[in-house]
């Protein structure tokens, strides 16, 4: 018997060996020429961490609080699209790992199980991935339905005017399924000659006129409070703030979207800065150790979100997966946190850390 995987790098050869090609280039690829995929997770390579030293550790507290929610961990488990293509459970697998870890769940736009399935099959809180279709009707079904199934805020995905090219995708002639959540509103068939049928379905659905002033659009169809995902810069954190959302996500789509754009956990402390404490702001992108939320967490993230170690964990185990990656990062976090001299996420403060360009100046 082959021994039990140790980190989400062990998981994620699991799932590249457990997954068809095509599936597993769609969960692990990123767009163009896969530059910022690689730098999501080296730019958390180059941040140090500052321990102190003789300070009482022996009861370590990992709980916090995002939006009135306490969950056992700073980790909460990202919208990421068609899980049933990894697990035959699929996010039925994930909502319940979700719960048993006592953590929130952002269940995807694109799922493959219904709003209501994961909404019924397990107690684990959940927020709700939006995307806005050209039909604005069945956005406004699809948030209503949420909201009726006991969501508990809507995550609005915000960087997606058009799909980026993920040219595995597009060599693969990756294909949709039909969306569950879609039947009898609108089918994910699309005629594609050439390429991936998931960047045509995109093209021809996403409304791309999206903008600032629908969020009060978006605001008049439910009371759930809405975060925005996909914010990189100081100036639309801004306006984030100023349109009157509930809380923002740094995040660039894992990057899947646009190329060449910064690592997220680059951008976080320009955002955190920009918003000033206002609302929560939580983070996404390239997170696979421990150590990683431990940086997040001093440059002023409430939390962060992971997506592809749940998919890896799924892939490889299923439901006990999910659970599995979500203990592993937990803890890797408290050895982070107790050999840093914290005893509880509130205690990680700036100090902890020093990014590339503070050590340069150190040198000066």
């Amino acid at each position: 018997m082959a021994a039990e995987p140790v980190n989400v790098k062990e998981y994620q050869e699991l799932a590249r060996n457990a997954l068809p090609k095509m599936y597993y280039d769609f969960y692990a690829g990123g767009a163009e020429d896969q530059y910022t995929l690689t730098e999501n997770m080296e730019a958390f390579s180059r941040i140090t961490i500052c321990p102190r030293i003789l300070i009482d550790v022996s009861n370590m507290d990992l709980s916090t609080n995002v939006l009135g929610y306490n969950i056992s961990a700073p980790i909460m488990i990202a919208p990421t699209a068609m899980h049933k293509l990894a697990h035959p459970e699929g996010e039925i697998a994930t909502a319940k790992a979700a719960a048993a870890c006592k953590t929130i769940m952002v269940l995807s736009f694109s799922a493959t199980c219904t709003i209501e399935e994961v909404a019924s099959c397990c107690n684990a809180v959940r927020f709700f991935q939006l995307y806005v279709y050209k039909r604005r009707n069945i956005t406004a079904l699809l948030v209503q339905r949420a909201e009726r199934s006991g969501y508990k805020a809507i995550v609005l995905t915000v960087d997606t005017p058009r799909l980026g090219r993920r040219e595995a995708d597009i060599k693969n002639k990756m294909i949709s399924p039909q969306l569950p959540n879609l039947d009898g509103l609108m089918s994910t068939e699309v005629s594609s000659d050439e390429g991936s049928n998931l960047e045509a379905f995109a093209f021809k659905t996403l409304d791309s006129s999206l903008c600032w002033k629908d969020i009060d659009w978006l605001r008049s169809i439910t009371k759930l409070p809405i975060l925005v995902k996909g914010i990189l810069t100081r100036e639309d954190a801004i306006k984030a703030v100023e349109v009157g959302v509930d809380g923002i996500i740094v995040s660039n789509h894992g990057a899947r979207q646009l190329d060449y754009v910064p690592a997220t956990i680059s951008s976080l402390e320009e955002v955190v800065c920009a918003v000033g404490g206002q609302v929560p702001v939580l983070f996404d992108g390239g997170v696979r150790r421990g150590a990683d939320i431990f940086k997040a967490l001093a440059l002023g993230a409430q939390a962060v979100l992971i997506g592809r170690p749940v998919i890896f964990g799924l892939a490889a185990m299923g439901e006990y997966g999910v659970k599995h990656i979500i203990e592993i990062l937990k803890g890797e976090l408290e050895l982070t946190m107790a050999l840093a001299g914290c005893s509880s996420v509130k205690d990680i403060t700036r100090n902890h850390i020093k990014t590339e360009h503070e050590r340069f100046l150190s040198m000066l």
